[in-house]
């Protein structure tokens, strides 16, 4: 097959019609503690519940049988508007069907904390708002009639179980499920009825009617609010979220919108009982279009804990990044003391992987896994990110909490002991272990945090020696890591680019200046892109044991931004992150990935990653900027 003939093959499949919405046409709720996506035809297609990372009881994301939830105008599934309330997460709807106008209104309830939350305990000290365990969907008609339709089909366990409703004896406003875990129970005031496993109800409303219904996971004591609370509710959601952002520290930039969406979706992400931040909403969503790059991305990976601290500290979100600090502080090292990559949003270690076969996958990508087998994989970058963190909060809080001191101590060995092993890298490759240039930078990032705070803790000896072993690794990496045209290598065997090496100028390994590190640069914005937007490497290179390509990845590319900016490429690095923006879906999120030849997001969504890396790349803009006006 020629070139040609292979972009028009690929030009034809993304034109094929498919029952699954483009992965960048959902929105994003959040009540900090789960999250759903609801469809542009008002179907929540993914809700998993009470937790992030529990099973799903609207899965349609996954399966067109797997459960579903829709509200809004019968028969007309393209609404003519979708926004978020500005500030908020918060989605608003606006339907134009033959007959009239149509306001629906999505959130998932946080309001004011009423006791202690025994679906979800906490491990932090529970703040004054809290999730109310409760989605809220309100409709208000604008203009002349329309017929509102309402159908809740949950399926528990990932599409396994269907539900069984039943209706209360004393309140035909209320059905319950009487199967499956957790109990749900929906309330409306639209007349309900049971169609098999699915409950539906219709009504027309006229210019200036109200309808809503609600969907709890509650304690069954908890009573569904009627249509008065609903949309107090949601108004109480809206302030929550409004005062939140208030907090921030949002520059008067141009590119303050995306700045506050990438908060929010980050905080968004967050699960409020422990602190801890997963790294995207979903399981599962190709990087590959119908491939088996699928992976359950419901966790906490401790690679991004320098990506998120530096993200909160620089948005001057102290609570949460003193939050997420203590998760790190509270998880439980392996049996050679070193922490895993990545661990449960409850702190568990344990996240065995496996795959539901019976679900088609989203467009026919296939597996569908749940859980992640590379929580025990060797990845020495883990040192470096958790040392770097601590060292960022320590300067940020001005003091070095004690209980994070052995975690110092313990990770500096662990890299003192490691740097010289092959691992997995950064990425995860599930190919042989390789001598990675990112890992063993890492692990120098390790050593000189490490050595830094032992400096600060006025612990002299420890200092001394973790500094020499950090001259040692870069001494290593200078020697063998770095090419014969002066470009850091993906690894020791090989010549091949990996868009991991940026970090060499993002942590401090390479001043700016360093011919190297602008060759990197260079290197990567040349030989590493595809339509100027980055690949992490290129797979027909590089052995990560899996079959197929991927598609550009969003967070190397905003990587390379923040490099540009580093080695003081302020214009290039400017058109590239104007570049970047224009591509957020129409709801300002990000995927993992973007597909440059067919113009589409890929990999699970909303990614925490892609948004903490917009978030990075701004900064260094807008501080450069900044001070050219000095």
């Amino acid at each position: 097959m020629t070139a040609i003939d292979a972009r028009i093959t690929a030009e034809a499949t993304t034109t094929v019609p498919s029952p699954f919405p483009p992965i960048a046409q959902y929105a994003f709720l959040s009540d900090c503690h789960t999250g759903a996506l609801i469809a542009p035809d008002g179907s929540v297609d993914w809700l998993c519940v009470p937790a992030f990372d529990s099973p799903s009881v609207f899965g349609s994301l996954l399966d067109r049988e797997a459960g579903m939830f829709r509200f809004g105008p019968y028969s007309i599934a393209h609404p003519t508007a979708r926004v978020y309330r500005p500030g908020t997460n918060v989605l608003e709807t606006t339907w134009r069907t033959p007959s009239g106008w149509l306001l629906v209104t999505d959130a998932l309830i946080i309001g004011p904390r009423e006791g202690a939350d025994t679906i979800t305990p906490h491990t932090r000290p529970p703040a004054d708002d809290d999730a109310a365990h409760l989605l809220v969907r309100t409709a208000v008609c604008l203009k002349g009639q329309v017929e509102l339709e309402m159908v809740c089909e949950p399926v528990f366990d990932y599409g396994r179980t269907p539900a069984a409703w039943a209706l209360a004896s004393d309140d035909p406003s209320i059905a319950a499920t009487v199967n499956g875990q957790p109990d749900l129970r929906l309330r409306s005031d639209l007349p309900l009825g049971i169609e098999g496993t699915r409950i539906r109800g219709r009504h027309v409303l006229h210019a200036g009617e109200r309808a809503y219904c609600t969907l709890s996971w509650a304690e069954p004591s908890v009573t569904p609010p009627d249509s008065h609370q609903a949309h107090a509710m949601i108004e109480a959601t809206t302030e929550y979220w409004r005062t939140w952002l208030a907090g921030a520290r949002i520059p008067d930039h141009r590119w303050r919108d995306p700045l506050q969406r990438s908060a929010l979706v980050i905080k968004g992400l967050t699960y409020m009982p422990t602190g801890a931040t997963v790294a995207a909403l979903t399981t599962s969503l190709p990087e590959t279009p119908g491939g088996e790059r699928n992976w359950d991305y419901r966790y906490t990976w401790m690679r991004d804990t320098t990506f998120t601290l530096k993200a909160l500290h620089w948005l001057n979100l102290d609570w949460e990044a003193e939050e997420f600090m203590q998760f790190v502080a509270d998880v439980e090292a392996t049996e050679d003391g070193s922490l895993q990559i990545m661990y449960g949003i409850d702190g568990r270690r344990d996240l065995p992987e496996s795959t539901r076969d019976e679900l088609s996958g989203y467009d026919g990508a296939h597996p569908v896994r749940v859980g992640n087998a590379a929580f025990d994989q060797r990845q020495n970058d883990v040192y470096g990110a958790v040392l770097a963190s601590i060292l960022l909060h320590t300067r940020h809080s001005r003091r070095l909490p004690r209980r994070l001191w052995p975690i110092v101590v313990s990770q500096a060995e662990c890299a003192t002991n490691v740097w010289q092993q092959p691992d997995q890298g950064i990425w995860e490759a599930r190919g042989e272990p390789q001598h990675y240039v990112s890992s063993k930078l890492m692990c120098w990032v390790a050593l000189d945090r490490a050595a830094t705070l032992a400096g600060i803790r006025g612990d002299s000896t420890r200092a001394a020696a973790w500094r020499d072993t950090a001259e040692q690794i870069r001494a290593d990496i200078l020697a063998h890591g770095v090419s014969e045209r002066g470009v850091l290598r993906q690894h020791y065997g090989t010549d091949s680019l990996d868009a991991s090496t940026l970090l060499a100028v993002l942590f401090g390994f390479l001043p700016p200046d360093d011919e190297r590190m602008r060759n990197t640069v260079e290197a990567i914005a040349d030989d590493l892109t595809e339509h100027g937007y980055v690949l992490r490497y290129r797979t027909e290179q590089t052995d990560d044991g899996m079959s197929g390509k991927e598609g550009t990845f969003l967070i190397c590319s905003f990587w390379l931004v923040s490099a540009m900016a580093a080695v003081g490429q302020l214009d290039r690095a400017r058109d590239m992150m104007e570049r970047l923006l224009t591509i957020a879906s129409p709801l300002g999120l990000y995927a993992e990935e973007f597909d440059a030849e067919a113009g589409r997001h890929l990999g699970n969504f909303p990614q925490a990653f892609s948004h903490l890396a917009l978030i990075e790349a701004a900064g260094r803009i807008i501080l450069a900027e900044l001070l050219e006006e000095l």
